[in-house]
């Protein structure tokens, strides 16, 4: 039994998912299709916390499935933007868990991680799970062994 690294980058997906599909992501079907016959040695779902009780409920969901839940502030700056992102704490972790796992999986379009996604591939198999309508062409051409992204479906295939 293979043993699996699962981070996903949950800004990332809902947002695809509400704006090119029009749907919310089924976290559960994610889960299940990601840890079929596999042993999870980690599952990490980055977030930020905006303190409302419709987005602890959520966190509390995530948490039901199996996902350690890390919350990054929200942060309004006064010039009208937002910062809350997580690819530096995404990478951090993916590098630091890697090796404990014979496959890693990164549910996220966000381009910033092909070089990221390169460097895991070295020594893991790395099936990056993606929306080719939303993701960066460089992380797409970074997993091509890996990744077969059509219609908003999503099939996890292993390096040859």
């Amino acid at each position: 039994m293979d043993d699996v690294a699962l981070f996903v980058d949950v800004q990332n997906i809902y947002y695809t998912t509400r704006q090119c599909f029009s749907r919310h992501f089924d976290y559960n079907k994610f889960w299940a299709a990601a840890t079929h016959g596999r042993r999870v040695v980690k599952a990490t779902a980055f977030a930020i916390d905006r303190g409302d009780d419709k987005q602890r409920q959520f966190q509390n969901i995530l948490r039901a499935i199996g996902f350690e839940v890390k919350l990054k502030p929200f942060i309004q700056r006064h010039d009208g933007s937002a910062k809350g992102d997580w690819d530096v704490g995404i990478a951090l972790d993916m590098m630091e868990y890697a090796p404990l796992a014979d496959v890693v999986v990164l549910a996220s379009g966000d381009g910033d991680f092909d070089l990221l996604v390169a460097k895991i591939r070295e020594s893991t198999p790395c099936p990056s799970r993606s929306m080719a309508s939303r993701t960066s062409l460089r992380l797409i051409d970074r997993g091509r062994r890996q990744i077969r992204a059509h219609q908003g479906r999503f099939t996890v295939v292993k390096r040859e």
